[in-house]
C-alpha cells in the first residue's frame, strides 16, 4: 500500500481528526446548554438519558455534515464523473474528501469511546461492529488514497441518522402519538430505503462496472472492498426490517385512533 503522507497530509489529516473530536465535544456541550434552556423536560431526565440526548446531538451534526459533503463531491463537483478526468475513478480524491474522512474518524472515535464507557447503554455489539468497520474502511482509504468514491457513498448513508435521532427524542418526550412522530417515521422509511438499500445496490453495480479498477487496488484494499460493504449492507437490511415493523405498528395505531375520533 502506497501511503500518500506528504507535507499537506501531515497537517490536514491530524488536524481534521482533531477537528472531528473537538466538534463532538463542542456540539455535545451546546446540545446540553440549549436543551436545558429550551426544553422543559430535559432537566427531568436521568443522567443516562441526558448523556444519550447530548450524544445524539453531535451524531446528528456529523450526519448532516457528512451527507452534505458526500453529496457535493459525488454529484455536484464532477470529481467522479466518467468523462471529467483521465485518472481512474478508484484513484480520484481531493483535499475535501481527505478532510471529511478525518472529521468522520474523529467522530467515530469519540462516539466509540462513549459507547465503550457506558456499554451497553448507548449501543450494543452491533454498534461496535458498525463503528469498527467504518473506521477501518475510512482509515484505509485515507492512507492509500484509493476508493474515496465508495467511502463517500457509504458516508452519505448517514443522511438517515437525523431521522433516527428525532424518533428517539420524540419517544423519550412521550410524543409517540403525535403527527410529527408519524411523519418522521415515514421519512425514515423512505430515507433508509433510498440511502441504505437502493444506494448500496448502486454501490455494488458501480463496483461491478469498474471491477478492472477495483482489482488494481493493493490486496488488503481489494479484499476489504469485497467484504466490508456486504457486511454493512446486511446490517442495513437487518435494521430496515426493524424500521418496517415499527412503521406498520405506528400506522396501525394511527388508523385505530382516527377511527375512534
Amino acid at each position: 500500500m502506497d501511503v500518500g503522507f506528504g507535507p499537506d497530509e501531515r497537517i490536514l489529516w491530524p488536524a481534521s481528526v482533531l477537528a472531528g473530536v473537538a466538534m463532538c465535544g463542542a456540539v455535545y456541550d451546546l446540545t446540553r446548554q440549549v436543551s436545558s434552556r429550551c426544553f422543559k423536560g430535559y432537566s427531568g431526565l436521568n443522567e443516562m438519558h441526558k448523556v444519550e440526548w447530548n450524544n445524539r446531538g453531535f451524531s446528528t451534526f456529523h450526519a448532516l455534515a457528512a451527507a452534505a459533503v458526500s453529496f457535493y463531491l459525488l454529484v455536484m463537483s464532477g470529481l467522479f464523473s466518467d468523462d471529467a478526468h483521465s485518472a481512474a475513478v478508484i484513484d480520484r480524491k481531493s483535499w475535501l474528501s481527505d478532510a471529511m474522512f478525518g472529521v468522520s474518524l474523529g467522530y467515530f472515535l469519540t462516539d466509540l469511546a462513549m459507547i465503550l464507557w457506558y456499554f451497553p447503554r448507548l449501543g450494543g455489539k452491533e454498534y461496535l461492529l458498525h463503528h469498527g468497520l467504518s473506521m477501518y474502511a475510512i482509515s484505509l482509504a485515507l492512507l492509500s488514497g484509493k476508493g474515496h468514491v465508495y467511502i463517500l457513498m457509504v458516508l452519505f448513508t448517514e443522511a438517515t441518522t437525523p431521522f433516527v435521532n428525532l424518533r428517539w427524542y420524540l419517544d423519550l418526550a412521550g410524543r409517540k402519538g403525535s403527527k410529527l412522530y408519524l411523519y418522521n417515521g415515514l421519512a425514515l422509511f423512505v430515507g433508509w430505503l433510498i440511502a441504505r438499500i437502493i444506494l448500496f445496490a448502486y454501490f455494488f453495480a458501480h463496483m461491478y462496472l469498474h471491477f478492472d479498477q477495483v482489482r488494481s487496488v493493493f490486496p488488503l484494499g481489494f479484499y476489504s472492498i469485497l467484504t466490508v460493504p456486504p457486511v454493512l449492507s446486511l446490517m442495513n437490511l437487518f435494521w430496515f426490517c426493524k424500521i418496517c415493523k415499527g412503521m406498520v405498528k405506528t400506522l396501525c395505531k394511527a388508523k385505530q385512533s382516527a377511527k375512534t375520533d
